[in-house]
């Protein structure tokens, strides 16, 4: 696993010294050497590469990376440009094109919002290929809370989009009354009409940040 090297360090680097995560690092490391593990290891960690924590404007929680070949790079709901798009993140355009006017892009690479300030955290971080929620329950959810914990620390305005019930967990560990939470159904094809659709959550992050002097979020991927 590539290193964290950023602010994130001094924020979350106890973690990589409990025991809890010597074994999960354990866990991570076999199951590298003895399956096809999601995303490459040097990617794991490039939702806190591409977003220091003194940059989080925003918070969005996936669960676990996508399973299938080439899909997953760190980034939850992100794709890399020359993969098809999930039917999750076309419902996100979707809703986008709805609120804010965005144009659907002709690809899922979402590292443009992560390099604004939009912390795109799964709360695991590898997954076994075709075994969706394969690395559930060894530990990176742990760590994921202690990073959630840190953001919700900060003594400034961030945004939290908790889609579907797994991010709605999290609520209760949001105490800070300078954040904004904002819940709807997971975007999925399952649940997306009923209530993500119509949220308007990404106007309404904006409206936030301009109204806290915070830079808004330029939403509208490119098309590559």
């Amino acid at each position: 696993m590539s290193a964290i090297t950023n602010d994130w360090l001094s924020a979350i680097g106890r973690e990589f010294r409990l025991p809890y995560y010597k074994q999960l690092y354990e866990y991570v490391k076999s199951e590298y050497g003895s399956a096809v593990v999601y995303p490459s290891a040097e990617d794991i960690f490039n939702a806190f590469h591409f977003t220091p924590l003194s940059q989080v404007k925003v918070v969005i929680l996936g669960q676990d990376p996508y399973h299938n070949e080439g899909q997953a790079h760190g980034l939850c709901f992100s794709v890399m440009p020359d993969v098809d798009i999930p039917p999750s993140l076309a419902n996100i355009y979707t809703e986008l094109k709805n609120d804010l006017g965005c144009q659907i892009p002709n690809n899922g690479f979402l590292e443009k919002w992560a390099r604004q300030g939009v912390l795109l955290l799964n709360t695991v971080l590898t997954v076994r290929a075709h075994q969706a929620n394969s690395h559930q329950g060894k530990g990176w959810e742990k760590f994921t809370d202690a990073v959630i914990s840190a953001v919700n620390t900060q003594d400034r305005p961030v945004v939290f989009l908790l889609w579907g019930r797994p991010a709605q967990m999290k609520k209760g560990m949001l105490n800070n009354p300078k954040h904004l939470i904002l819940e709807a159904p997971h975007p999925s094809p399952l649940s997306a009409y009923r209530g993500f659709m119509g949220c308007r959550h990404f106007s309404k992050t904006n409206e936030f940040l301009k109204n806290n002097n915070i830079e808004p979020i330029d939403w509208q991927i490119e098309n590559k």
